[in-house]
């Protein structure tokens, strides 16, 4: 039963993922060891290494909860041939970061709390840096492509660069991620407002 196989293994590695995660989210990066995953995972060592060989390799993997994020809403605004506005894209990434990231998929864990430990830790070891650019730079070019739409429908001036666009577009998303976790009272709503007021 192929089927069954891949459902459970993709279950195990969901289990480990949150098990990290919640300690990653109490002792951070440097604090945490592999023994305090697999014990927080309730599974053998065996099982866990099957799984992550390191605690890079789930330091990426949290990485990667933030990307298949921003590829399923990117790629949902930009079907069809859809000509989504800046604002709009920004908008509804802050939505999803609390839809997704924020709220789900791990219980109890703040997704975005240890997508800032991933960005401090790429400043430091070089394999999360790699994985971590790209991510960036993945975001960077979803935005650009927003913006690579909205000029083409004569919405911006003709000599903009689209990829600059992007770039403060995804600032945009990462400042909101920093300043809900550092001004608990930032009001996602209030935030989206003056972002439309910024664009336009």
């Amino acid at each position: 039963m192929p089927r069954v196989t891949d459902e459970h293994r993709a279950g195990r590695r969901a289990e480990i993922l949150a098990a990290a995660a919640r300690v990653f989210a109490v002792k951070g990066f440097h604090g945490a060891s592999m023994a305090d995953l697999i014990t927080e995972s309730g599974l053998s060592a065996g099982a866990v290494y099957s799984y992550f060989r390191s605690k890079e390799e789930l330091i990426a993997a949290v990485a990667d909860l933030a990307h298949a994020t921003a590829d399923d809403v990117f790629g949902a605004l930009l079907a069809d041939g859809a000509v989504p506005s800046p604002a709009d894209a920004v908008a509804t990434m802050i939505t999803a970061i609390h839809e997704r990231l924020v709220d789900g998929p791990l219980p109890s864990v703040d997704i975005t709390r240890l997508g800032v430990q991933v960005w401090a830790e790429a400043l430091r070891n070089p394999e999360v840096y790699d994985r971590a650019q790209w991510v960036v730079l993945r975001l960077r070019g979803h935005c650009a492509e927003v913006a690579r739409r909205w000029q083409a429908a004569g919405n911006l001036p003709a000599g903009t660069d689209p990829d600059q666009i992007g770039a403060a577009m995804l600032s945009l998303l990462q400042g909101y991620v920093l300043q809900r976790l550092l001004v608990p009272l930032t009001d996602p709503s209030g935030y989206v407002s003056g972002v439309r007021a910024l664009l336009g």
